[in-house]
């Protein structure tokens, strides 16, 4: 006679272990950091290194003060989540301390001040990301140009903090530079006369590959597809409305989509499991907070590209958007 096993109930579906969920995570991000690395140069496997470094430094120090086991949380690939995204969204070739710094307040502050993992209200990408833009606004603004991404003697100069070395490495972004076209009283039309942004073809390239990414965490059933639809298609909606009306000033929807960090936000950023909306009505406000917010930032606010501020605001109304889109239990009349 066969033997089948058995257990006590409740009898639900096996729970995926947190280290597979993130090592999917990171695979799904691979594509997107060797495009980085193609089309940045060799300063995004710096921030990489040190970002990586120092969130897992920052991890153990604090579960060691905590009193909590270092093993299962080190080696679950979280924190290694964490320290990627922050390094993809910086500048290549930042000032050294500057990666070390904000990865440390993501980790430290971000996360463990509130409880550790599964216990943070904000993305603590985002909240180091923002960290450091708000402290140091000149430095996070300064993107490398293609044609100088791979120049060896002035990334050194710029890594270790000489400001001169920055005046031949950097260039405008497609978001900041249509930004100070138009300020400047420029038609989008002039400026596609003037062969279009620079570095819009690069931009392209890293939303195609971390929309790839993207689609495999959807095949895989990491991420809900309601986040990252809303989050798209709040922002194309937005560009379109505005295009329509005036499309001498506004961007059409496919330049927001493919520039910035559109794919790589709506996919690996708004879809955190902890600090997003879980109903699912929810996720479909909470995404379309987030790509209503960029839309705005970046046509109106002070900031090239906002996601990381849309994510963050978003991240407060969490709380307030589940608890009033719960969904109805089974069998609840409808005047209940």
């Amino acid at each position: 006679m066969t033997a089948f096993p058995t257990a006590p109930a409740p009898h639900g579906p096996h729970a995926r272990r947190v280290g597979w969920v993130m090592t999917q995570v990171l695979l799904a991000l691979v594509p997107g950091a060797l495009t980085a690395l193609a089309v940045r140069g060799p300063g995004v496997a710096v921030n990489l290194a040190l970002c990586l470094g120092t969130a897992y430094l920052c991890e153990a120090g604090a579960l060691s003060l905590r009193k909590r086991p270092l093993g299962p949380a080190l080696r679950d690939g979280s924190v290694a989540v964490t320290g990627v995204l922050i390094a993809l969204a910086l500048p290549p070739w930042l000032p050294w301390a500057l990666p070390v710094l904000g990865t440390a307040f993501g980790v430290l502050f971000a996360k463990h001040l509130y409880g550790g993992l599964g216990q943070n209200p904000f993305n603590p990408a985002m909240a180091a990301y923002a960290f450091l833009l708000v402290s140091f606004p000149v430095a996070m603004t300064r993107w490398p140009a293609a044609a100088a991404a791979w120049d060896g003697a002035l990334a050194w100069k710029a890594w270790i903090g000489a400001d001169m070395a920055w005046d031949g490495l950097t260039g405008a972004t497609p978001l900041g530079h249509v930004r100070t076209q138009l300020a400047l009283t420029h038609t989008l039309f002039e400026i596609a006369e003037q062969g279009g942004p620079p570095g819009a073809r690069a931009g392209l390239l890293l939303n195609l590959a971390y929309g790839v990414g993207g689609l495999y965490l959807l095949a895989r059933g990491i991420i809900n597809w309601r986040i990252p639809l809303a989050v798209l298609g709040a922002l194309a909606l937005c560009a379109f409305s505005f295009q329509v009306i005036d499309a001498d000033r506004y961007p059409s929807a496919l330049f927001h989509l493919t520039q910035g960090a559109a794919l790589l936000g709506a996919f690996f950023i708004a879809t955190d499991p902890v600090s997003a909306s879980t109903t699912p009505r929810g996720r479909l406000i909470y995404g379309a907070g987030i790509g209503g917010l960029v839309y705005l930032i970046r046509t109106f606010g002070a900031y090239p590209d906002g996601f990381a501020f849309a994510v963050l605001l978003m991240n407060l109304a969490v709380p307030l958007i589940d608890r009033l889109t719960i969904p109805r239990p089974y069998g609840t009349p409808d005047d209940a």
